[in-house]
């Protein structure tokens, strides 16, 4: 199943989708059963959400009762974005760093996340902004000291990501500002939709690819991984609780703009482009803060 958060003349809204090459149908499962949630995150917050999802959604698509609006991030305002770094084996050799022997965590505010077609904007101070394509795992139940085999069973989807990094703020600053360089708004867009646990067949053996203008930049794999999705799951959740909408960008496989020669960063009218078969394509215009 795919949800979406979709803005209406209504308000905003939660609709199922069907993507049919690229073109999207969205589909009022409110209009089935109007007492889901508006929200993905208040229908991840029900124990039985997404399986009331799914029967609206079937419903909905065989009644026919599309719904037109702007898509928004699937979750607009999760409680957590956390976020992994240096977790592909390919981008770790290209940086010439070390394999890390735990995850690798830091963190963005709710305030970076923006959907698809939504602009990357780049601030005034920033000169040096990166791209980085990324799995992002959705969290659908309440955890806490989860084990890696348990980890799968509190998934309730992915997405498309991109982890924009300010570097010669994240890096180039004395002392570093990784929040400041990693969280600036607009730094996290994700969508167009948010796809079931059911549907993705692995996580960790997913074609991961980023283009910008047209140029392919980022073409990799997520069995590059060094911690799997479930590894990191069990690693995070001994220190904090994971709570339904939670968000885990994953890492970025190699082919990132500080790392050619010379360095390619965002620049104003880019469009940058990221696709994971069965996740849809999350597309974002790039554009200055003003």
């Amino acid at each position: 199943m795919k949800l979406a958060t979709l803005q209406t003349e209504q308000g905003v809204t939660v609709v199922s989708v069907m993507d049919r090459a690229n073109e999207l149908m969205f589909f009022d499962i409110r209009a089935i059963d109007e007492s889901l949630p508006r929200s993905l995150k208040g229908i991840l917050s029900l124990e039985d959400g997404l399986d009331r999802a799914r029967q609206a959604a079937l419903q909905a698509e065989q009644a026919r009762k599309q719904i037109s609006g702007t898509l928004l991030a699937p979750i607009p305002s999760p409680g957590k974005v956390l976020c992994i770094g240096l977790n592909y084996r390919d981008h770790a050799e290209e940086t010439g760093m070390p394999f890390p022997d735990e995850p690798v965590c830091f963190s963005k505010f709710s305030s970076s996340v923006i959907g698809p077609h939504q602009p990357i904007r780049i601030p005034e101070i920033a000169k040096e902004v990166d791209y980085e394509a990324e799995l992002v795992v959705v969290i659908g139940k309440t955890c806490r000291n989860v084990s890696k085999t348990d980890a799968s069973q509190y998934i309730a989807g992915y997405m498309n990501g991109h982890d924009v990094s300010a570097r010669d703020w994240q890096i180039g600053r004395p002392g570093g500002q990784w929040l400041l360089g990693k969280t600036a708004d607009t730094f996290a867009p994700t969508g167009p939709y948010l796809v079931t646990a059911d549907e993705i067949q692995n996580a960790n053996s997913l074609p991961i690819k980023l283009t910008l203008n047209g140029e392919v930049m980022q073409n990799s794999n997520t069995d590059k991984f060094i911690f799997t999705v479930e590894e990191v799951i069990q690693f995070v959740s001994q220190f904090l609780t994971l709570e339904p909408g939670d968000i885990i960008f994953t890492g970025t496989p190699p082919g990132v703009g500080m790392a050619r020669k010379p360095p390619v960063y965002l620049q104003p009218g880019d469009q940058a482009v990221i696709e994971i078969p069965g996740l849809g394509i999350l597309h974002n215009p790039v554009e200055t803060w003003n």
